[in-house]
């Protein structure tokens, strides 16, 4: 078996013949589903004449194609295991084919399967080439007509665009048939059919239309739509207010699916979401999952024009529509709930996970230049690293011009598929900015750092700040380029505690301004600065970058208290207690006494006695840094020392500041009925912080307490942190009769049970990875469903780092097994998880060995595209 080859960015040239409108008809049949494919197809003006039609297919048994009407003979057209070419067409032309498919035996999720016996398709980036012959890449566009045909068990047969006609057919089958009047890539076909069941609401859009909204699910789920209706609504309104976009079809729906490989797809007219992502009720889903369902079920509808209606050229692009998207959904989420919340949360996981992926072996740039399986671009750096480069542009080129630049985007291009440069250039000329250094952030990988210096000159009233960029080379690039970036600053006075006034080069910005750093070294002079400052420097996290600046533990004590940008408090707490969380972690390798540095605890102290402006930002601010984040400051991560370090400080800051925890977990208990509401889970928030400090010293208060909590049995929130509390102590009879009452309850209902997962294997006694192959063996567990594999082997390999890491290398071992499994049946999840292994580098020499020696056995086997390239890259 020869090697997977890689695709270039540098290679791409339009398609030969695009497809202008496709009729299909699917005959269902687990075994033995029959696409009937008519393309009507002509050359592309910008290709040369004569070249043979070459379509996408793969696993497909071709038994019937004709060419305008023709049947083609054998020696007319060729057919392997990628591929149908027809040797010779017209200009202009239509192409029939039939092809048979096998739904029941689709275990990767990708194009047309089954899911618990309802059809589904996946169809980005490359699952339509599973389904029918054609020309599978999003640059190719084509109206839709779909007709579907099932039998008794498909009551619902549902495809993109509206029903335009349906009716009864012999043997007891029926059909139904939908136009999409919108042109669209392949990528965004969808099919669902099953015996599913609707809720039916209805959106009056801004221009007066009514369009009808429905929810498809199984029936036991009908009950837990409400919260995904009501934020589906939300997102219409609010992009029509923020983009004065409106939605273009009469009818929205969205279908939740037990098997599904991402979290949802945006599918025109057609959302499928997997099952975890909108379905929701308080007995069954924390206030995390509220918000993702609303942050999601946001996401897709946005891609409606951010991807949908204006679409990537090709998927190098693919951050085109999911960073800008991403960003989308961020800045309805923060309108919609705690913006400085919204922010620390999505900073906080942006700079554990995505900064992570940045110095590991597959790092590469928010726009790739090549790449093997695109399957395996669907990363942070897209994604997240994508959204934080659309919210510098809007930093840069500030508000008002970023929304005249997207109205631009969107009313110049709608109906096309395009590129970055469309993206950006829209942004120049909105603001008549010079944006191409800043294209660099889209071509170049890796996380930049800036070095800051700043000095206060009494005599002269004046605050002299200097930046110093860098980024590290990366495995795909040693050569690295100055960026713009910008830099969002405040100076808080040492006296006032308060933000100056900020006067550079004259110019006076007010008390909280962006400055550009454009150059690998600058110098920013502020002027007329009455008092000596601390300053607080990018503000909202103003850019995807490693700041570094010489605070002094009473600075970031000071900020701390004083700051007016409640990211820059927040962040000024996780620096003061990294730097008293080093002292630790160098104590614990060196076998010296640990000691708790007083600061953290006063500047704790000072955050739980004052009055909360709010609540949902104390809990945060009260929050140590995670382990993960721990492991990424360090040069090399020492699992075992991070984990007695941060363990120490919390049952440290438990000890000193018990009363208080105690009070503010009462102060903050509501028995008031359940509500997602930004009020509600603040409070529940701060008081759940309070109570796992408590619990980490099993204070016996702090133990009823997590017992009571458990059997209130008010709202999952509540239970599910008092069960994980329970299961994480050191005592089995508090862990062991909660775990068997919660699973004995929730046995019915896979998403419950999938927290359950987790939660055993998270927990830090060493002997969870027993419990994590003895659950593997349990009836709610399957490796065939993603939702499954991601809560127990995810969990255990991605959270749980002091057992995963463990010196015997035994847990490298399991995932190792697991990987190698899936990458039989799924190979998109087995390359996901395959993540923790290819960090070899950051770890000392003996888990070096033992990692790189599981990814050597993974290696040896027939390996699927996705395993292979994230493997091949590890090992480089």
């Amino acid at each position: 078996m020869s090697d997977p080859q890689a695709t270039y960015l540098s290679d791409y040239r339009p398609p030969a013949y695009r497809v202008t409108h496709a009729d299909l008809t699917f005959d269902l049949d687990p075994a033995a589903t029959r696409v009937k494919a008519r393309l009507h197809l002509a050359r592309h003006p910008e290709r040369e004449p004569g070249e043979p039609l070459v379509l996408d297919g793969e696993g497909l048994s071709l038994k019937a194609i004709s060419l305008d009407g023709e049947p083609l003979e054998a020696d007319e057209y060729a057919v392997d295991d990628k591929h149908l070419t027809v040797h010779r067409v017209p200009e202009a032309f239509h192409l029939d084919t039939e092809v048979e498919i096998a739904p029941e035996a689709n275990t990767a999720l990708e194009g047309l399967y089954l899911s618990n016996g309802m059809y589904c398709t996946q169809c980005e980036a490359e699952g339509f080439r599973r389904i029918t012959f054609y020309p599978d890449r999003p640059d190719v566009m084509a109206t839709f007509s779909t007709t579907v045909i099932g039998g008794a068990g498909e009551p619902v047969l549902l495809s993109n665009g509206n029903p335009v006609e349906r009716g009864e057919l012999p043997g007891g089958r029926h059909f139904v048939t939908w136009e999409d009047p919108h042109p669209k890539p392949s990528y965004l076909f969808a099919l669902v059919a099953g015996d599913l069941k609707k809720v039916e609401d209805a959106f009056t859009t801004a221009s007066a239309r009514e369009v009808t909204l429905q929810i498809w699910v199984e029936e036991e789920n009908l009950d837990k739509t409400d919260h995904a209706m009501a934020s589906l609504k939300r997102a219409m309104r609010w992009d029509e207010q923020a983009y004065g976009r409106e939605y273009d079809l009469d009818l929205f729906m969205i279908v939740a699916v037990n098997d599904f490989n991402m979290g949802a797809m945006e599918n025109k007219g057609l959302n499928i979401f997997n099952s975890a992502a909108v379905l929701t009720h308080p007995h069954t889903a924390t206030d995390a999952a509220f918000q993702r369902v609303e942050s999601i079920v946001a996401h897709e509808y946005f891609h409606n024009w951010s991807g949908n209606r204006v679409t990537c050229r090709d998927w190098f692009q693919l951050s085109l529509k999911e960073g800008f998207t991403v960003f989308r959904d961020q800045c309805f989420s923060a309108d919609t709930n705690s913006p400085a919340v919204k922010r620390i949360e999505d900073v906080a996981f942006f700079r554990t996970a995505q900064f992570a992926e940045d110095a590991g072996p597959t790092a590469h740039p928010v726009r790739p230049d090549h790449y093997i399986e695109i399957g395996n671009f669907y990363t942070l750096t897209i994604y997240e690293k994508g959204a934080e480069v659309v919210r510098m542009l809007a930093n840069l080129v500030g508000k008002e011009a970023f929304r005249r630049g997207a109205d631009r985007y969107f009313e110049r291009f709608d109906g096309q598929a395009v590129t970055i440069e469309d993206f950006v250039d829209c942004m120049a000329e909105a603001s008549g900015l010079d944006l191409s250094q800043f294209m660099h952030w889209y071509s170049q990988s890796g996380t930049p750092e800036i070095d800051a210096f700043g000095e206060y000159d009494y005599a002269r009233a004046e605050y002299r700040l200097i930046l110093r960029q860098r980024t590290p080379a990366t495995p795909d690039q040693l050569d690295k380029q100055p960026l713009h970036i910008p830099v969002r600053l405040g100076l808080v006075g040492t006296k006032s505690g308060r933000d100056l006034p900020l006067t550079l080069d004259g110019e006076t910005l007010g008390s909280d301004a962006v400055i550009h750093l454009r150059e690998a070294e600058q110098e920013f002079l502020f002027t007329d600065v009455s008092e000596a400052p601390v300053p607080s420097l990018l503000r909202g996290f103003s850019a995807p970058v490693k700041l570094r600046f010489p605070y002094g533990r009473e600075d970031l004590a000071f900020l701390l208290a004083n700051d007016s940008d409640g990211f820059n408090r927040w962040d000024a707490g996780q620096r003061l207690a990294m730097l008293a969380l080093d002292d630790l972690i160098a104590a614990h390798r060196n076998g010296v006494e640990k000691v708790m540095d007083p600061r953290v605890t006063e500047a704790f102290r000072g955050l739980l006695e004052g009055e909360p402006e709010d609540r949902a930002v104390l809990a945060e601010m009260i929050t140590l840094p995670s382990e993960a984040y721990i492991a990424e400051q360090q040069p090399l991560v020492d699992v075992d020392a991070i984990h007695a370090a941060r363990e120490f400080m919390r049952r440290g800051l438990a000890t000193a500041l018990r009363d208080d925890f105690l009070r503010v977990y009462r102060e903050n208990q509501d028995d008031s009925p359940y509500a997602p509401t930004p009020e509600q889970i603040a409070r529940r928030s701060l008081k759940n912080v309070a109570l796992a400090y408590l619990m980490a010293i099993e204070d016996e208060d702090g133990v009823q307490l997590a017992r009571e909590q458990f059997e209130a049995d008010h709202n999952m929130t509540d239970v599910r942190h008092a069960l994980t509390l329970l299961t994480h102590s050191s005592r089995d009879e508090l862990s062991e009769p909660a775990l068997k009452a919660f699973g004995e309850k929730w046995a019915h209902d896979p998403l419950v049970m999938d927290q359950w997962f987790a939660i055993q294997v998270s927990r830090p006694q060493p002997d969870v990875l027993e419990r994590v192959k003895f659950l593997m063996q349990h009836p709610a567990f399957s490796l065939k469903n993603p939702n499954k594999v991601r809560a127990l082997i995810g969990t255990f390999a991605g959270q749980n780092r002091v057992n995963f890491h463990r010196i015997d290398g035994a847990g490298y071992r399991l995932l190792a097994d697991t990987v190698i499994e899936l990458n039989r049946l799924n190979p998109e999840i087995a390359a996901r998880l395959i993540t923790p292994l290819t960090r070899w580098a950051r770890f000392d020499e003996e888990r070096q060995e033992l990692m790189k020696g599981e990814l050597e056995r993974i290696r040896a086997e027939e390996l699927s595209p996705n395993v292979y390239e994230v493997v091949e890259k590890a090992l480089a």
